[in-house]
């Protein structure tokens, strides 16, 4: 297994499904500073809550030449339903079931929860500036402040 990417490596570009279907890639924002938070699961409070918090700075990180990209293992179907209910702003993109970006980054691992184990997606944000490499990781991720943590990590960087 390759070496786990960290600071100052390129984000793997691995491409996700946004949720009309197209295919989106890391390398699709060169040039520019982006926010990828990797959730659990769609339309979740928790989740939510995180997608409602980056809706509500979306202007901020765009001011601050940072793109916002939600991505969970949710099919683009869901994807579209859960921006529709909450009006969100952030843009969202679906990875792949296997072998996708989560894989590679190490966050769809093996979780437990009331003596029950499965797969799931370990919540963490990844700061990439516009060279395409990560400048900061955020790792099990506590909902509450992060969205404005990380965009003022975005202003200074």
């Amino acid at each position: 297994m390759s070496a786990l990417p960290g600071i100052g490596d390129p984000l793997p570009d691995i491409a996700l499904t946004t949720p009309d279907g197209a295919a989106i890639k890391p390398a699709d924002f060169a040039g520019q500073k982006l926010v990828m938070f990797f959730y659990p699961k769609d339309d979740t409070p928790g989740c939510t809550t995180e997608n409602q918090d980056f809706t509500a700075l979306a202007d901020d990180f765009a001011r601050a030449d940072t793109a916002l990209l939600g991505v969970s293992k949710d099919p683009p179907a869901r994807h579209q339903k859960f921006i529709a209910k909450y009006g969100l702003a952030a843009p969202l993109a679906s990875d792949a079931e296997t072998g996708g970006l989560s894989d590679a980054l190490r966050i769809w691992t093996e979780k437990q929860n009331y003596g029950r184990t499965y797969m799931g997606m370990v919540r963490t944000t990844y700061l990439v500036g516009a060279d395409g490499r990560i400048a900061r990781v955020w790792n099990k991720v506590k909902v509450k402040g992060h969205a404005a943590e990380v965009l003022e990590a975005a202003r200074a960087l």
